[in-house]
């Protein structure tokens, strides 16, 4: 498997558009479209939230029936979330113009994403409008694909998107995707959308199988602020047309798959946590030693997700009994004498506490490496051999203001 150059078009089939249709903002695209040339199997997972916008209810629907898919669009400024009947029929209508647009027969074929300000009516003229520019302007091209993942964003500061490919098969297969989160981001699905495009040929059970449990790992142990949204979604498409034989059992080209699509999301969980609003810098929490891997990923969900921890690496604070409080309050039981914390820099390790009391370190070095764009956080708990790893960023002033002013 290797990184590639590009995004959500980098797969055999796939074409991307983006258009600037004034939803909400004047100055930045803010529609885009992803289009397969042949129908897609889907796999999808969404929010976790009791209230659903009707994009996800919509999706969803379209995702358990199994329906072959061929297209998503999406919009930003309004996420289409409290809405009520009328959210849904906007999706219906929607989904009916794009698939007039792109010469579809079912309009079930189209899924349906949007994002931004909860209670918002969407303006349905500009939407159609839009639709009718962004399947005029698709295109197999890496900068489709990068246009169109920079039309999704709201309040990150940087597109995210990712390519891989690998060989199953005899046959070079190819997974891109695109993201966007920035704020109202916690786990068991965060605020974010994620388009992931692959030709590899693979059963529809075992494509909801690799997503369902890829999530666990990656879209589900990052947090910015402890917010879940409404209209989290994250698709998986499969066209196969890569031509490779059907994974259609567990073994060594499923493997291959899930550790292909592992290496997408947990890039753009990465650059989604440290993309998080007003953040200066991304916090990696790596447990070791925990007593299995569901304690493992609940302390190290908990150690991101603490306001104090994240204020103090923004104030470059070498505060660790902040982080051994986090572990404790986190629902998992250990031997708080048996901890150790350290920061990590690079493949070296400065120990911070040992057994649960503070290790002899000098101080302007634990400043110099909380001050980093990367902070690396270890934690070893003594109670067993699993593992995890999660993200978040620090807290900063920043992202009082961008959130007071949100819909301004």
């Amino acid at each position: 498997m290797q990184i590639i150059d590009g995004g959500v078009t980098a797969a055999a089939g796939f074409e991307a558009a983006s258009y600037a249709a004034g939803i909400k903002y004047q100055d930045h695209p803010d529609m885009a479209l992803v289009y397969s040339t042949v129908p897609c199997r889907v796999a999808g997972t969404f929010t976790s939230n009791v209230v659903k916008a009707a994009p996800v209810q919509w999706d969803r629907r379209i995702v358990q029936a199994g329906t072959p898919v061929q297209a998503v669009v999406v919009n930003t400024g309004f996420a289409n979330a409290g809405t009520g009947a009328e959210g849904l029929a906007i999706c219906e209508t929607e989904a009916r113009a794009a698939a007039e647009a792109l010469g579809l027969d079912n309009p079930d074929s189209v899924l349906i994403g949007s994002t931004g300000v909860i209670g918002g009516r969407l303006p349905m003229d500009r939407i159609r409008a839009g639709i009718e520019a962004l399947a005029a302007s698709r295109a197999h091209t890496k900068e489709a694909g990068t246009a169109a993942s920079k039309a999704i964003m709201t309040t990150d500061t940087r597109n995210k998107e990712i390519a891989v490919s690998l060989e199953i098969g005899g046959k070079t297969v190819t997974l891109g995707a695109m993201s966007k989160g920035s704020g109202m981001i916690h786990p068991n699905m965060c605020t974010m959308l994620c388009y992931i495009c692959t030709d590899a040929a693979i059963s529809k059970e075992l494509l909801q199988k690799a997503l369902s449990a890829d999530i666990l790992d990656s879209f589900n142990l990052i947090t910015v602020d402890g917010d879940t949204s409404t209209n989290d979604t994250v698709l998986l498409l499969a066209n196969g047309l890569a031509g490779n034989p059907e994974i259609s059992s567990e073994g060594a080209d499923y493997d291959a798959f899930c550790e292909a699509l592992r290496t997408v999301t947990q890039s753009l969980a990465r650059r989604m946590a440290g993309d998080g609003e007003g953040a200066t810098a991304l916090i990696e929490c790596r447990v070791e030693g925990a007593a299995d891997k569901q304690a493992a990923r609940t302390l190290a969900r908990s150690v991101v997700g603490s306001q104090l921890v994240k204020a103090a690496v923004f104030g470059h604070d070498a505060n660790w009994g902040r982080i051994l409080c986090a572990l404790g309050y986190a629902g998992v039981s250990f031997d708080p004498l048996q901890v150790d914390i350290a920061l990590a820099d690079g493949s070296e390790e400065f120990c911070l506490c040992r057994g649960g009391v503070a290790a002899d370190y000098s101080e302007e070095r634990a400043t110099e490496l909380l001050g980093r764009e990367e902070v690396v956080i270890l934690a070893r708990m003594h109670q067993g051999e699993a593992a995890a790893t999660a993200w978040g960023c620090n807290l900063t002033l920043d992202y009082v203001k961008i959130n007071a002013d949100y819909r301004s």
